[in-house]
């Protein structure tokens, strides 16, 4: 059995190795964080390009590149790509509707120690909002890796945020989950686990793991929880969204985002127009979020699985 890569980082370079091996048009690009993918930068340097600290260079240049026939992979970490590159995305990207993938790291507050400056809490709301651009967010090592392929695959921009280092595994080595394989497809999503009483949606790395021990904890309570990895934020599977709101008497979204304009946000429109039933979103309120470590913070705004099974309770109550 292959080992799982939990680092997402180093899942997501070799994922780009694997299709640079078969395809000459794959093209790595960093903002000066090469170690990002250094597996790739390794093995394909003459198709690797650093631009230094520049992300709206990163971006416009990638886009140029994909107008010329080649696949950029353009990565640094997600708070100084949504942000700083945030025209370049809009109208070199999305705008000429190019062949772009865009990969940013250490999303949501994995960089709690670092501050704000360097918490990525406003990439998904700012990227999703643009017309032609898919948001992916993968669960993990393994999910990291089916992303990259589906983007490669898909012709135009696309966005895939990944975490920080290690992050706990989901998903077995080819994809699956207790033993039923999964399909990685963009406006897809897995449901890991059936239940009647409440549905937890969550997006991303640590998330997906924590509403799964969520469930856990709401079995020993009685509760039966309903568990789906909604990796592709944008499109969403909207089939998947009703079907719960039909089926169990509530919904939870979790993500380590702004609770403006991500998951959550997405999720309650499409069962406002279809089927309004209640939801909790957790995810970061209106606010600055204090200098931490990635998992006080996650207890602090409920991320964590005590906190999503609370808010659970409370929203079935």
């Amino acid at each position: 059995m292959t080992k799982v890569i939990a680092d997402t980082r180093k899942a997501f370079s070799r994922a780009l190795c694997e299709l640079a091996e078969s395809d000459d048009r794959i093209l790595g690009m960093s903002a000066d964080m090469g170690y990002i993918i250094a597996e790739y930068m390794r093995t394909f340097p003459e198709r690797f390009i650093n631009v230094g600290i520049s992300e709206p260079n990163l971006v416009g240049m990638a886009s140029g590149l994909a107008v010329s026939g080649m696949i950029p992979f353009v990565t640094t970490m997600s708070c100084f790509l949504s942000l700083r590159a945030c025209e370049q995305i809009r109208t070199d990207v999305c705008y000429a509707n190019s062949n772009v993938k865009i990969v940013g790291t250490a999303g949501g507050t994995a960089y709690g120690n670092q501050g704000n400056t360097h918490m990525a809490l406003e990439d998904i709301a700012v990227v999703s909002s643009f017309a032609n651009m898919v948001v992916l967010v993968p669960a993990d090592g393994v999910a990291t890796q089916e992303a990259v392929k589906a983007a490669a695959e898909y012709e135009g921009p696309v966005y895939i945020r990944i975490g920080r280092g290690v992050t706990p595994i989901v998903y077995e080595d080819d994809y699956s989950f207790n033993g039923e394989k999964m399909e990685f497809r963009i406006g897809g999503s897995n449901t890991l686990r059936e239940g009647s009483d409440v549905t937890i949606i969550a997006a991303g790395c640590v998330m997906v793991h924590n509403a799964l021990e969520a469930a856990k904890l709401l079995e020993s309570d009685g509760i039966s929880a309903r568990v789906i990895d909604m990796y592709s934020v944008k499109p969403l599977d909207r089939d998947a969204i009703l079907k719960s709101a039909n089926e169990t008497r509530a919904i939870v979204t979790v993500e380590d985002h702004q609770l403006r304009g991500g998951l959550g946000s997405a999720v309650c429109q499409i069962v406002a127009e279809e089927n309004p039933i209640r939801i909790k979103c957790l995810g970061v309120p209106d606010t600055f979020v204090p200098i931490a470590e990635h998992d006080e913070l996650l207890r602090r705004y409920s991320l964590d699985a005590k906190g999503i099974a609370k808010a659970a309770v409370s929203v079935i109550s």
